[in-house]
């Protein structure tokens, strides 16, 4: 719902609720607050998620204050079943959490990105709900390499205008995650990637033909310039405008 960043020193939050769940990351310092009348403490390496509807404050816990990343998720990705679980153990040592958190807000601070973040968002979601339910276990998860080929086959028809998993989980009956993973397992990259990766390939033909980056950058689905730049260097090894020119230089 909304993501938010900021570096607090003096600042301390009054009581108050939250309509969404409330995810959130430390990078320096430490937060202090009170839930459900319970302190709890948010060092660097702690994962805070505090529930809908229930009163918590917050204050910096060093004299330098503290620096956070915030994300606000509503109903459709955490259940309210899982509010009693969260008030009961609201931070979560857990480094893979932690990891997967820090990525999903560099991959939303990124414009084009978005099937990227969804899928982060995705694994961030159901790390979340497996550790507030505990008792369930982990589910058995099997190879499903027929669903992998029909989400191939999916994004190969909407290489330029994209494809979110929600609508792909729709179109193929099945859980945006067990979607990423089933495609990750039968092909060794993610969905984003494998989407990057053709537009790349679009990009090149497009300049070996003459077109300027920008112009190859919005007719292959990039968001503009420097979305196509960023992953046409990773991939390719040179910016789109060296490989126009030293392309058009060799023949």
């Amino acid at each position: 719902m909304e993501v938010f960043h900021a570096h607090f020193t003096e600042y301390a939050y009054p009581m108050h609720v939250h309509e969404a769940w409330t995810l959130l990351i430390v990078d320096d310092g430490a937060v202090r607050y009170d839930l459900e009348r319970h302190a709890h403490g948010t060092p660097h390496d702690t994962v805070s998620l505090l529930p809908p509807h229930v009163p918590h404050n917050g204050a910096a816990a060093t004299p330098e204050g503290f620096r956070k990343r915030v994300l606000y998720l509503d109903s459709s990705r955490l259940a309210d079943e899982l509010i009693g679980a969260a008030v009961d153990t609201p931070d979560l040592r857990d480094p893979l959490l932690r990891h997967r958190v820090g990525q999903l807000h560099t991959a939303l601070g990124r414009p084009g990105e978005e099937l990227e973040a969804e899928s982060r968002l995705t694994f961030v979601a159901e790390r979340l709900a497996e550790r507030l339910r505990p008792r369930l276990g982990t589910a058995v998860r099997r190879d499903d390499p027929g669903l992998a080929r029909r989400l191939r086959e999916l994004l190969d028809e909407r290489v330029v205008e994209g494809l979110s998993l929600e609508a792909a989980g729709r179109l193929l009956d099945a859980h945006p995650a067990h979607l990423v993973r089933a495609f990750s397992g039968a092909y060794g990259i993610a969905p984003h990637q494998y989407l990057s990766s053709r537009r790349v390939e679009r990009a090149r033909g497009l300049l070996l033909t003459g077109a300027r980056p920008a112009a190859a950058a919005l007719a292959t689905g990039f968001y503009d310039q420097a979305h196509l730049t960023r992953h046409f260097r990773r991939l390719v090894g040179v910016t789109p405008g060296r490989y126009r020119s030293s392309s058009r230089w060799a023949s």
